[in-house]
């Protein structure tokens, strides 16, 4: 069991269950922080605040809620302010995605997702942000994706929503320069976790070479630390390459590329992150 330091600080993990998420908790436990556990499932979330505990010496507290809901993302605030409870570090990883035509997927499904994946932490920063301001101190990790960087047919609302959140964290990374309190977005590429089992796009190229998510969750996190601006973690070689290219590629090859790496025929599908 580690011994912990007095001064850790306290981390706050959206989707704390997802592989990345869990990853995360893991890496701050390791350096001796405590820990606030938020996702949809509560058995679960006590399970793992138990292991977490009994391996690290830590404490971690849970907190049930379903971030598709604006009163539950003001519950996990309202939650921490009842316990005292002020966290150092917001890692706001939840999300989930779909593979299939927008047509073709549910309206609320997709509203839904959208509310998960960036209105979400959208809201948890506006809440949380004033007491960081005040201490002059914090950092925060927004989960974007390498998806942010090209649209993304067959996957449109998900590549959207990863947009929406590297054009966020990138404009708060300068509004908080010399305040004390710094935004990161970590972009990762395709993890070795549930996500595409759950979003039925397994079997598409896409997902064919899948990447170590506890690479992505170091990277992503030593970032954050250092107040980086955004990290690339777990992106192969050539697709890292092309990366760069892509304001320069005519559009119209990108959007057949990145089609035809997700195309299949079952067309409607979810997972988490």
């Amino acid at each position: 069991m580690r011994e912990r330091r007095n001064e850790a600080p306290i981390a706050l993990i959206t989707g704390s269950l997802g592989g990345l998420g869990s990853e995360f908790a893991r890496i701050h436990a390791s350096r001796g922080g405590d820990l606030i556990l938020v996702d949809i499932d509560r058995v679960r979330l006590e399970a793992q605040k138990r292991g977490l505990e009994s391996i690290y010496g830590v404490t971690a507290h849970t907190i049930a809620a379903d971030l598709s809901s604006y009163e539950e993302i003001v519950r996990v605030h309202r939650a921490c302010r009842d316990r005292a409870l002020v966290p150092d570090f917001l890692i706001l990883n939840a999300g989930f995605g779909g593979q299939g035509d927008f047509s073709r997927r549910s309206a609320e499904k997709d509203l839904a997702m959208l509310r998960v994946d960036a209105e979400a932490p959208t809201l948890l920063m506006k809440l949380f942000l004033p007491d960081l301001l005040k201490r002059s101190a914090g950092r925060i990790l927004l989960v974007s994706s390498v998806a942010a960087k090209m649209p993304g047919p067959l996957q449109a609302v998900y590549f959207a929503s990863k947009a929406y959140l590297y054009s966020l964290g990138s404009a708060l990374w300068r509004e908080l320069k010399g305040t004390g309190v710094t935004c990161t977005t970590l972009l990762p590429g395709v993890l070795d976790t549930d996500f595409a089992d759950k979003a039925h796009a397994q079997d598409t190229a896409l997902f064919k070479n899948r990447a170590s998510p506890r690479l992505a969750a170091e990277k992503g996190y030593d970032g954050m630390l250092r107040g980086a601006l955004t990290v690339t973690a777990a992106v192969p070689g050539a697709q890292k390459l092309l990366i760069p290219l892509l304001p320069f590629l005519p559009r119209r090859l990108v959007l057949e590329f990145v089609y035809r790496r997700q195309q299949k025929e079952s067309t409607v599908g979810w997972g988490r992150v």
